[in-house]
């Protein structure tokens, strides 16, 4: 993971369904944490794009039902600002699995639909496999 010099909008609060965009087996996570997520006390933890959560997986194939998983955000509803004032929103909120979040590298062999261009800067293994990077 590498650090990226962009504040986007954390539109995805702990407790949605988003869906997941890679061939893991999973379908949809809901999102229990955001690594790395610093706020005042009671305040919910939100995550954005290229951002680390943990999630728990609520449809999908059986063994991957129920179990815990960490995740990266690769698309968001909620619109963001780029540095060079393009403002940037997809259709949906999804995630990509990782098997290893030291090295970055996901659980899938293909991702379903684009991803946001800092999520590839960020996370590159997750962008090798990107067939479309907006």
């Amino acid at each position: 993971m590498r650090p990226i010099k962009i504040n986007p909008v954390r539109g995805i609060p702990i407790g949605a369904r988003i869906v997941v965009a890679d061939n893991s087996g999973a379908r949809s996570l809901q999102v229990i944490s955001v690594k790395g997520y610093k706020s005042r006390t009671r305040k919910l933890a939100a995550a954005a794009v290229g951002d680390l959560v943990t999630g728990s997986v609520i449809t999908g194939e059986l063994d991957m039902r129920h179990t815990v998983v960490q995740a990266v955000i690769v698309r968001q509803k909620k619109e963001y600002a780029r540095s060079n004032g393009l403002r940037v929103s997809f259709e949906d909120n999804a995630c990509v699995i990782l098997k290893d979040v030291r090295l970055g590298t996901p659980k899938g062999t293909v991702i379903k639909g684009p991803i946001a261009k800092e999520v590839a800067l960020r996370w590159s293994q997750v962008g090798k496999l990107a067939s479309i990077v907006l």
